[in-house]
């Protein structure tokens, strides 16, 4: 249809092919395809040039509606994609959003300088709540399963460890700590809800499950705070608690009959998988597969 407009307005087949960037051959092969596929004549070719028929006039008007209704199309498409490509909305649990997303958003800012982020952080319920309200366009969370409504991808892996500061006896006690011992013991721990404590209910259920906490803290700073306070034993992310225990303020405590890991996943609304920069982002999570 651009072809046939582009001769109606130049008055040649040839000028036409060469605005379009198309060979004249290639340009003759479209016309008489349309023409097939209307069952009428289209152009008139001679020497002098090329002109529209009387049908071809006609067909001309209609065409020019139709390309300038997908210009309009396209435009607002376009308009569309800026839009999502400007901005993107992540939701994040605690041990995720303090230790591993910032690494991540400064490499997504290299792909994409022009791409404002905003981050929801919170437990990996709250992380399901907005991404299923729509306040979210990508999420992440640790946990023993994908939430409900959603899709998700594992992007690696995490290890609980039960830590204490140096001065609680079991910083100097010789054998490990027993499931039922840590099931029975008052803890620091963060709030239902989160990712951390979904893993240590299920792994303490054959246990009795865990006894009344200690303390029930709503982010990962403050229970590791007071657990370096001594104020009692506490369930923390490695991730969390490697400059502690490098530095000696928490010790890690062995524990035997349990095992205290979680993967980390991304999720996002059942249905496609994300697009845009939810998709870049997304890919700067996972590891490159090994060549070999």
């Amino acid at each position: 249809m651009e072809l046939l407009l582009g001769v109606a307005r130049l008055g040649s087949l040839g000028r036409a092919a060469r605005e379009l960037g198309i060979s004249q051959p290639a340009a003759s092969s479209r016309i008489r395809s349309m023409e097939r596929q209307l069952g009428v004549a289209l152009v008139d070719r001679s020497p002098r040039g090329s002109r529209l028929t009387e049908a071809g006039a006609l067909v001309t008007d209609w065409a020019r509606r139709v390309v300038e209704a997908a210009e309009a199309f396209d435009a607002g498409a376009q308009a569309l994609r800026g839009r999502r490509d400007s901005r993107l909305r992540v939701a994040a649990s605690m041990t995720i959003a303090e230790y591993l997303l910032p690494g991540w958003l400064i490499a997504l800012h290299g792909q994409r300088p022009g791409t404002a982020v905003s981050l929801l952080a919170g437990n990996s319920a709250v992380v399901a709540q907005r991404l299923l309200g729509g306040e979210a366009d990508l999420g992440f969370v640790e946990g023993l399963a994908v939430p409900d409504g959603l899709d998700g991808v594992v992007i690696g892996h995490d290890r609980l460890v039960v830590v204490a500061a140096t001065s609680h006896p079991w910083a100097r006690r010789r054998r490990p700590v027993a499931a039922r011992e840590l099931a029975e013991a008052s803890l620091i721990l963060r709030e239902k809800g989160s990712g951390t404590r979904q893993v240590l209910d299920a792994a303490l259920a054959g246990y009795g499950g865990l006894a009344a906490p200690l303390l029930e803290l709503a982010s990962t700073t403050a229970v590791k705070a007071a657990a370096v306070s001594g104020a009692g034993p506490s369930v923390l992310s490695e991730l969390a608690v490697g400059e502690e225990l490098a530095s000696r303020r928490l010790v890690e405590i062995p524990v035997e009959g349990i095992r205290l890991s979680r993967d980390l996943r991304a999720v996002w609304p059942t249905g496609p998988r994300p697009t845009g920069p939810a998709r870049d982002l997304l890919g700067l999570t996972r590891p490159a597969p090994e060549k070999g």
